[in-house]
């Protein structure tokens, strides 16, 4: 795809959620100093799309918060829904654009665990915080895709699921289509700050990600295990986010106590 709009891509910078990312020039219309701009063009056409497009920037729209991603323009285009943001070179935490200190992870954490609790704020849960998601900046860390992001509502259950490598970081309620809370993000925090205090060991194992049935087999039956070679305090405060939901902190408790660790 050469670019959408009056949008000029440069690159693909990899799937989301009911799309693709991509790296583009900034229009000389947008009011904004950035040279260059990341547009979300959203998967599909019709009425499905038009929802999942909706949906997300509704959701940009209802919270305020530094630690999410700037959002700038949305149209449409031949039936193709698109919006564009803030591009941020500093890559994402499965993906950075170069080696960063631990330290620095644990702020990009506590950054993502604030967002998702202006998020929370609002009536809202992200359903998909996974390392692809938490990008990098000079400072710390914004939260991104809300591709699945939905208003909480008794009774709602999750409609949909993000790429198959973030299922280890997914609540297991969500994938048994229990109704969804806003613990389910911080689970996923958690899910997240395991797998790098563990050097990418994830709270399964390996899952055999090339089958996706078995993957989901894996994910449902087995419990999540903290690796043992944990500090204690560390490995403490990752159970704390694995628990009982009604236990677990809030996302804004957890980032203040990944403050502590910075």
């Amino acid at each position: 795809m050469q670019g959408i709009a009056d949008y000029d891509f440069i690159r693909s910078l990899g799937q989301g959620n009911h799309g693709e990312f991509f790296l583009a020039h900034r229009p000389d219309r947008l009011p904004v100093e950035a040279e260059f701009v990341t547009v979300k063009v959203v998967g599909g056409t019709g009425e499905d799309a038009f929802r999942r497009a909706t949906r997300e920037l509704k959701a940009f729209a209802a919270v305020r918060s530094p630690h999410l991603v700037t959002l700038y323009d949305a149209g449409q285009q031949a039936g193709v829904f698109y919006y564009s943001m803030e591009y941020l070179p500093g890559g994402s935490l499965a993906a950075p654009a170069g080696p960063r200190e631990r330290s620095e992870i644990y702020r990009a954490l506590a950054c993502a665990s604030r967002a998702a609790q202006s998020l929370h704020d609002a009536g809202i849960v992200h359903r998909d915080i996974n390392p692809s998601n938490i990008l990098l900046t000079e400072d710390g860390g914004k939260l991104a895709d809300l591709g699945l992001a939905q208003v909480l509502s008794p009774g709602v259950t999750i409609t949909g699921m993000g790429a198959l490598p973030s299922v280890e970081f997914t609540d297991p309620a969500l994938l048994r289509g229990e109704q969804t809370m806003t613990a389910v993000d911080v689970w996923s925090l958690g899910a997240t700050l395991h797998w790098f205090a563990a050097s990418g060991t994830g709270l399964y194992g390996g899952l055999p990600v090339h089958d996706p049935l078995m993957t989901l087999r894996k994910v449902l039956s087995s419990p999540p295990k903290v690796a043992d070679e944990l500090p204690p305090k560390l490995a403490e405060l990752i159970r704390s986010c694995l628990g009982d939901p009604s236990t677990r902190p809030s996302a804004g408790q957890l980032a203040d106590q990944l403050d502590t660790l910075v």
